[in-house]
């Protein structure tokens, strides 16, 4: 059976495919399974960045308060924010890779056997 997606769609009259996001590049995207497999790994990489840019805004926070009691706190509530929030992305990635080891799964298409 074939899927209908973007890359396999003929205008009438023609005999030529519609070029789509879906066919771009070398990354095809035949499923919305397909997208997220490729994109863990920059949302991964987006989330460390984030993760750094709030550690250093917490840390800036706690230097520069200057003696104020309130902004200090403040300060360190976003380090242990930031803190938690690294075992949070951390432990994810390990449980994404824990799933993937445990049921086989592999990058690609999902194929039905």
């Amino acid at each position: 059976m074939d899927k209908l997606l973007a890359q396999d769609i003929i205008l009438p009259g023609t005999t030529s495919k519609i070029i789509g996001p879906l066919n771009k590049g070398d990354i095809k995207f035949n499923s919305l399974a397909d997208l997220i497999n490729n994109a863990k790994d920059i949302m991964f990489a987006v989330a460390g960045i984030l993760l750094l840019a709030y550690l250093i805004w917490g840390g800036f926070d706690y230097l520069l308060s200057m003696g104020d009691p309130k902004k200090a706190e403040m300060g360190k509530t976003r380090i242990t924010q930031a803190v938690v929030g690294f075992f949070i992305i951390f432990t994810a990635y390990w449980i994404v890779q824990l799933v993937a080891f445990l049921f086989g799964l592999k990058e690609g298409p999902i194929t039905p056997q």
